[in-house]
């Protein structure tokens, strides 16, 4: 068992960081410590089971709830990991729980897209949290914490009926009395959550240097990740919404459930205030927006999928200075959630910069939702402030207007060279 979780944290990255700490201090590494019967150098220097705390599947979620939080506690002074011990029944635990500074809870899992299954229940197993309760958000996280390879699990949360999604507040939100820094959240699949990762924090408590990797669900606002106040470059890295996350566990969403998610109009992907985000290899479907770059943000979107939305992605800009996105390698499919006239793969107004390379878009019909079929247009600009967009290299088709791009604002300037229009041929503006 020792070796088994040796080997797991050193993949974590875990053990390798403690050992090296100790390596420092003129300790003896943990790596080269006798093991024991009862492990207590290798338990106590580097992680503990949340089990030992007394948070067990048996157990009431508030019970859970009380030792999961003593489990923090200790880990916070230490600079400890907590793991996440994998059970065939989940951990339920009532919300409210704070992930102090400098503690860790590390499961078992990369993210696991499609769900894991309980042999004889549709029920996830592993280093799972199952959450019934709609008080407030799960877990609050404050500076130099983290949360990697673990599921969170709402069991009471609607499947296939629109009429009864439960608006559960986030799973993990920033804290709004200190600052939120240094936080890395990896590896981590939810099932039935309202609203996922909550970074809206305040600008004299930002959240700073996160990093948001590896992570799938499929949230029932439309929002899985939103963002204000990071200005030491926010990361969104290789993350995945989908209804049919959760498609091993119950079979997924069904239709009626994400035609609710889209009438809610919000964007998978919302950010304010931040400085040079970066966001790399994002995917979402069904839900009515795809990536929201607001009027305070630049930074570089690339390699990314958007489909099954009604607007791709909506830039904006609040001055000409620096408020520019490098938007390439992508493509969107925008098809579906509003009239025709009301669905543009990508809008763009405000000022600003805003450079489009290798995007193609195209549409059609998809039966896990209500479709349109069409797009109005590839690129709505509008407004009346002074902007410039340039395309290279888009292929651009399935739109009803005659021109691929609609300009309403007199004062931007729009070029385009070597894209390919709706009739296959060549477009240059």
């Amino acid at each position: 068992m020792m070796e088994g979780r040796r080997a797991f944290l050193s993949k974590a990255g875990v053990l390798g960081c403690t050992a090296a700490v100790a390596t420092t201090a003129g300790a003896t590494p943990v790596e080269d410590q006798p093991a024991t019967g009862s492990e207590p150098q290798f338990t106590d220097s580097v992680f503990r089971s949340i089990r030992s705390f007394g948070v067990l599947p048996e157990n009431t979620a508030t019970e859970n709830a009380q030792n999961l939080q003593k489990a923090i506690d200790w880990a916070a002074v230490r600079g400890a990991a907590l793991f996440v011990e994998p059970t065939a029944e989940p951990y339920r635990v009532s919300s409210g729980i704070v992930l102090k500074a400098n503690a860790s809870l590390v499961g078992v899992h990369g993210p696991v897209g499609r769900g894991t299954r309980h042999p004889h229940k549709p029920q996830p197993v592993g280093s799972v949290f199952a959450i019934e309760d709609e008080s407030q958000p799960f877990i609050t996280v404050q500076a130099t914490t983290q949360i990697r390879g673990v599921q969170f699990w709402y069991p009471k949360q609607a499947v296939q009926d629109g009429d009864k999604i439960i608006a559960y507040p986030p799973t993990i939100q920033a804290s709004q009395t200190t600052p939120a820094q240094a936080v890395t959240l990896s590896c981590l699949t939810f099932f039935g959550e309202y609203l996922a990762m909550d970074f809206n924090a305040t600008k004299s408590k930002s959240c700073e240097q996160v990093l948001f990797e590896h992570c799938y669900g499929y949230p029932l606002s439309g929002t899985f990740i939103r963002i204000n106040h990071c200005y030491d470059i926010p990361r969104i890295l290789h993350c995945h919404v989908n209804p049919a996350n959760r498609r091993f566990i119950d079979g997924g969403h069904g239709r009626d459930v994400i035609d609710a998610v889209m009438a809610k109009q919000s964007f998978c992907y919302i950010l304010n205030g931040t400085d040079n985000a970066q966001l790399i290899d994002v995917f979402t479907f069904g839900t009515w927006g795809g990536i929201y770059l607001g009027p305070d943000t630049y930074g570089q979107l690339t390699n990314f999928n958007l489909d099954c939305v009604a607007v791709g992605i909506h830039k904006l800009g609040a001055n000409s200075f620096n408020r520019n996105w490098q938007i390439s390698q992508g493509s969107i499919i925008a098809n579906a959630g509003a009239p025709l006239s009301d669905i543009h793969p990508v809008i763009v107004e405000g000022e600003g910069h805003t450079s489009i390379s290798n995007v193609e878009c195209f549409s059609g019909t998809n039966r896990a939702l209500t479709t349109v079929g069409k797009s109005q247009d590839f690129l709505l600009v509008r407004g009346n402030e002074r902007l410039t967009v340039s395309l290279m290299g888009c292929r651009m088709r399935d739109y009803v207007s005659d021109e691929p791009i609609t300009n309403e604002n007199p004062e931007a300037l729009v070029q385009a060279v070597v894209c390919v229009d709706k009739h296959e041929q060549g477009y240059q503006l």
